[in-house]
């Protein structure tokens, strides 16, 4: 299948050309033309699978026709997370929209929000907004919903996970009733479906329509996915070895705590290895310097608290590192979905100390296989991790 039988226009398509894909995801094939065709959408896709261009591209094909454009009103809202997709989002918009006449704005917290209201004066067609600094905006009527047409919520379980279910319905009420509303997310838990279902209960009579493309409990095919068995206090020392030994080309490497990502970013230094870091502490000028020149090649590794675990979007990243295993199963799969994008191959490796034993057990069950471990010489383990328990259920899901 070809995007030119999704119904899109030639300038979409050259866009689309233009950044090196050829043929639609699966998410892409499905989503595109029922939201082409006006209804309500409840998508859920794991991270990876061009979930971006499925909801941009028919909104685009919507809009472009637009003639007249008014000061401080939109056409389109899509929320996300954070402020790393805030700006990935919109950076992609710009480029599926490079042939067309169409203004794209994101906007969100951690910078001065004056040229924010200034390009919204200046007039918007889509706007990329985290919940905060759009319900700022929204206070201080710079913004107004009376002409929106298009609501998208991107990554729905991170915004749950991240507590902005009340910022969520917030805005929820300030929108017109008369809207397409397009939800996606990586899974489907109790808490999205319950934000999916005012959806579908705000229009009795045209339900959304549902996608699912891939179960929750697996994470792409495509990604190698290893770990190695590591006592904590040697854990940057082996970090060191693996980037030197193996001669990584790059990787982005995630941490659970902001003052650990600084640290290891100093002990990797000592060690002769250049890294930089991205968490909650840093600026957003820095964080976005940061983030292109990991995304240029300039810099080839990257320490991140999981702020950017959905933010970060490169096409050739070729291995993710769980420094530090991740609680959820669910966030151990957005993880990794950083590498292996687009059918591309990639490797994901996960330290996992003995106090882990627990989180990997969760992990293992959810993904129903176990992953493979590697010994690395040089490296022997005092507390020695056991085989995970497939069917382990933590306490609080019994």
């Amino acid at each position: 299948m070809s995007f030119s039988t999704l119904g899109l226009s030639p300038a979409i398509i050259k866009a689309v050309q233009d950044q090196g894909y050829q043929h639609p995801t699966p998410i892409q094939q499905q989503a595109i033309p029922v939201i082409l065709a006006g209804k309500d959408l409840i998508a859920t896709a794991q991270t990876g699978t061009g979930k971006t261009a499925a909801f941009v591209l028919p909104i685009l094909e919507k809009l472009q026709h637009i003639q007249t454009r008014r000061s401080k009103r939109i056409k389109a809202l899509i929320i996300t997370p954070t402020r790393e997709l805030a700006v990935q989002v919109a950076s992609n918009v710009a480029q599926y929209s490079q042939h067309l006449n169409v203004r794209c704005l994101a906007v969100y917290g951690g910078v001065d929000s004056d040229a924010q209201k200034q390009s919204l004066i200046e007039g918007v067609d889509i706007l990329v907004a985290t919940p905060g600094r759009l319900l700022d905006l929204a206070h201080q009527r710079a913004v107004h919903f009376d002409e929106l047409e298009h609501l998208v919520l991107d990554e729905a379980d991170r915004m749950v996970d991240m507590g902005f279910v009340d910022d969520i319905y917030n805005i929820l009420d300030r929108l017109p009733s008369q809207r397409q509303n397009l939800l996606f997310s990586a899974t489907m838990t109790d808490s999205v479906r319950v934000i999916a279902n005012e959806f579908s209960d705000s229009k009795q009579d045209k339900p959304a329509f549902e996608i699912a493309i891939s179960p929750k409990t697996k994470a792409a095919a495509n990604i190698k996915q290893w770990l190695i068995t590591v006592d904590k206090d040697t854990k940057s020392a082996l970090l060191s070895h693996l980037i030197k030994e193996q001669e990584w080309d790059q990787a982005l490497i995630f941490i659970e705590k902001k003052h650990g990502a600084a640290k290891l970013v100093d002990q990797l230094a000592k060690r002769g290895i250049i890294a930089d870091s991205i968490h909650g502490d840093r600026s957003q000028a820095m964080r976005e310097q940061i983030l292109n020149q990991f995304k240029s090649g300039e810099l080839k590794y990257l320490v991140a608290t999981g702020v950017a675990a959905r933010g970060i979007d490169i096409g050739a990243l070729s291995r993710v590192v769980n420094y530090d295993l991740p609680f959820k199963p669910e966030e151990y799969i957005h993880r990794i979905g950083r590498t292996g994008r687009a059918g591309a191959s990639g490797e994901a490796i996960s330290f996992v100390a003995m106090g882990d034993f627990k989180n990997l057990c969760a992990i293992e069950s959810r993904l129903n296989h176990l992953i493979e471990r590697k010994e690395i010489d040089g490296f022997p383990v005092r507390k020695v991790v056991p085989v995970s328990i497939l069917n382990y259920v933590r306490k609080s899901q019994r």
